[in-house]
C-alpha cells in the first residue's frame, strides 16, 4: 500500500511511519511504561506482517497513532502504520483501487460505500462528535445568532456541512438566504479565514478547533468555542445526544482473510481510546509528529474529541439517527437508504 500526507496541515512524508519510527523520533513520553501499559492481552495466531490504516487529520487518528506508538497493535500487526488522507474522495479512490483495507472515515461515507456494494463493513465508532463552531465574537453562541454572518463551512456535501444544514432547518433558518456560507476544503483553510477576520465564524473539527484558539492568540485575537454541534444535535434529537461521526471500516476481503486480526485491532483500540483520555499529554506526543501539529494543541483538543471505540452494532440506533438526518438533506449521500444489519460488525 502507499503512504500519503495530512490534508492542509503540511506534514512531512508519512512513508514508513511505524511504532519504531515514532519512538525513535521521541514522540512518546515514558516509552517503556506506555508500551507495557497498553500491550493487549490477546492470544491470537501469528500477527500479519504489515497494515496501513488510513485516517483523517482529526481526533480519531490520535487513538490509532497512540496505539501504534505504545505497541497496542503489535499482537495484530508486526508493523502497523498510518496514512493520513487529504479528502474523502481519497478514501473512495483507495477502496476502488484496493489500496485501502482498513481505515477511519465518516460513518455516512461508509454507509454509502456499503450500499453501493463496495464490500465494506463498519467495525466501530471512534468519535461521538468533533465538530465545533469557532468565532472571535463570544456572543455567537446559538444557531440563530449566525443569521446575517459569514460562516466558513467544511467539505461541501459532506457530513459537517450536511449536519449543519440539518440543524439550521430544525432551527427554522434558511441558511442559503440568511447566512453567507463560505465553503472551505480543509480545516486549516477555515481556521485561517477566521483568524484573518474574513469570516465571522468557522465550522471545524478537532484538533483544528483547538489550533484556532492557539493561532488566534498568536495573532492577538481571542477565538471562542461558541457552538458545540454535539449539544445542538442532542437538542434536536432528544434521544441521541452524540454524533457517531467517524469509525473504523474494514473491507470484506481483509475481514474474511483476517477475522482474528480485526477482532484484535478493535480490542486494542478500546484500550487505546481509554488511555488517550487518561493520559492526554502522552497521547498528544505520540500523535504530534504524524499530524504535524504541536503536542500542546493536540493535548488541549483531546477532551473535546469524544474519542471512543464503540462496536458498530452497539452504536446502530445513534448511527441511524445521523444517517437519516443526512438523508433528509441529501438522500444520495448515504446511498439512498439506511444500510441493513450486515453493515454493523
Amino acid at each position: 500500500m502507499k503512504t500519503g500526507t495530512c490534508p492542509g496541515l503540511r506534514p512531512a512524508d508519512l512513508r514508513g511511519l511505524t511504532r519504531r519510527t515514532i519512538l525513535k523520533g521521541g514522540a512518546s513520553l515514558g516509552g517503556a511504561f506506555a508500551v507495557s501499559a497498553l500491550a493487549p492481552a490477546f492470544a491470537y495466531a501469528a500477527p500479519i506482517d504489515r497494515l496501513e490504516i488510513w485516517g483523517p487529520p482529526a481526533g480519531p487518528s490520535i487513538t490509532v497513532l497512540h496505539a501504534i506508538a505504545t505497541g497496542g497493535l503489535d499482537d495484530a500487526v508486526r508493523k502497523p502504520s498510518l496514512r493520513v488522507w487529504r479528502q474523502v474522495d481519497e478514501v473512495r479512490a483507495g477502496l476502488t483501487s484496493k489500496a485501502l483495507d482498513v481505515g477511519i472515515m465518516p460513518v455516512p461515507v461508509a454507509a454509502n460505500l456499503y450500499n453501493r456494494g463496495l464490500g465494506v463493513r463498519l467495525v466501530n465508532v471512534m468519535t461521538n462528535g468533533i465538530l465545533y463552531v469557532m468565532s472571535t465574537d463570544a456572543s455567537l453562541t446559538s444557531l440563530e445568532a449566525l443569521r446575517g454572518r459569514k460562516l466558513a463551512t467544511l467539505f461541501p456535501n459532506e457530513l459537517p456541512s450536511l449536519l449543519m444544514e440539518r440543524l439550521f432547518r430544525h432551527a427554522g433558518i434558511d441558511a442559503a438566504k440568511e447566512i453567507e456560507l463560505v465553503p472551505t476544503a480543509t480545516p486549516l483553510e477555515a481556521m485561517q479565514l477566521l483568524v484573518l477576520g474574513r469570516v465571522d465564524a468557522a465550522l471545524v473539527p478537532e484538533p483544528a478547533a483547538s489550533a484556532a484558539i492557539v493561532k488566534g492568540k498568536l495573532a492577538g485575537k481571542t477565538v471562542h468555542r461558541v457552538i458545540d454541534l454535539q449539544i445542538e444535535w442532542g437538542k434536536m434529537t432528544g434521544a441521541h445526544k452524540i454524533v457517531p461521526q467517524a469509525g473504523l471500516v474494514v473491507t470484506d476481503r481483509f475481514r474474511e482473510a483476517n477475522a482474528a486480526v480485526v477482532e484484535a485491532i478493535q480490542g486494542s483500540l478500546v484500550k487505546a481510546a481509554a488511555d488517550v483520555a487518561a493520559h492526554p499529554a502522552r497521547a498528544a506526543n505520540n500523535a504530534a509528529g504524524p499530524l504535524q501539529m504541536p503536542w500542546p494543541v493536540i493535548e488541549a483538543s483531546i477532551p473535546f474529541c469524544n474519542l471512543v471505540a464503540t462496536p458498530a452494532r452497539d452504536a446502530r440506533p445513534a448511527i441511524e439517527a445521523v444517517l437519516q438526518a443526512m438523508a433528509d438533506v441529501n438522500p444520495g449521500y448515504i446511498g439512498g437508504r439506511l444500510p441493513d444489519s450486515a453493515f454493523y460488525l
